[in-house]
C-alpha cells in the first residue's frame, strides 16, 4: 500500500478564525513521538457564542498525522510547509488520542 502523503502548511498560531456559529483558533503545535515516529498535533479551542441555540466553547486537538518532512517547503504565502501521513490505523488513533488527551487536557481529539 503506497503511503499516503498531504501538506500541512504552519499558519501562526493565536489568530482567531471565525467559523459558522462562533470562531477558533489553535494556540500550540507540537510533537509526539509515537512508534517510533513523530505525530504533529495542534492544540486549540472553539467557541460558540453566535448560535441560535445557546453558548460553549471546548478545548480540542487536530492531528495532522505523521511527520514525513518537517517544514520542507513553502507555500507561495512564504508560510512553512511540512509533508505529513495521516494516521489511519484506528489502534493508533486511540493510543494517540489517549496520550494527547492526558497531555494537554482536552476533551476532543480529531484526525485529518
Amino acid at each position: 500500500m503506497a503511503t499516503e502523503v498531504r501538506p500541512h502548511v504552519h499558519r501562526p498560531l493565536d489568530e482567531e478564525v471565525t467559523a459558522v456559529g462562533g470562531h477558533y483558533r489553535f494556540t500550540r503545535e507540537a510533537l509526539l513521538g509515537w512508534e517510533g515516529r513523530e505525530v504533529l498535533y495542534l492544540c486549540g479551542y472553539a467557541v460558540f457564542d453566535t448560535t441560535c441555540c445557546g453558548a460553549g466553547g471546548c478545548g480540542y486537538a487536530w492531528v495532522p498525522g505523521y511527520v514525513l518532512g518537517w517544514k520542507a517547503e513553502t507555500d507561495p504565502d512564504g508560510f512553512p510547509v511540512s509533508r505529513v501521513e495521516p494516521v489511519r490505523d484506528p489502534d493508533a488513533q486511540a493510543g494517540i488520542q489517549d496520550l494527547i488527551r492526558k497531555r494537554e487536557g482536552v476533551s476532543q481529539v480529531n484526525f485529518a
